[in-house]
C-alpha cells in the first residue's frame, strides 16, 4: 500500500509542476489555488458522510468506497 501512495504522490507532484491545466485535473486544481482544493476536500468529505449515512439506511457499500476514494484523492492533492 505504501508503494501505491508513494507512486500517487510522485504523479501528483509531476502534474502540479509540469502538466497543462487544460489536460490535467490536478494541474487545474493547483492553478485555481488552495481555496479551490480545500473546497473540493470539504465537498468530498460531505459526500462521504452522506454515503455512510445512506449505507446505514440500505445504500450501496460501493458508493461509500467511491466517495472515500474521492476524499483521499483530494486530500492527497491538498498535501501535494
Amino acid at each position: 500500500m505504501n508503494d501505491i501512495l508513494n507512486e500517487l504522490a510522485t504523479i501528483l507532484e509531476q502534474r502540479k509542476a509540469a502538466a497543462d491545466a487544460e489536460n490535467s485535473y490536478v494541474a487545474s486544481l493547483h492553478q485555481k489555488g488552495l481555496n479551490k482544493i480545500l473546497e473540493k476536500v470539504g465537498e468530498e468529505a460531505t459526500e462521504t458522510i452522506l454515503a455512510a449515512k445512506d449505507l446505514k439506511d440500505g445504500g450501496s457499500r460501493e458508493a461509500l468506497v467511491g466517495e472515500v476514494a474521492d476524499l483521499w484523492f483530494h486530500c492527497m492533492v491538498m498535501l501535494s
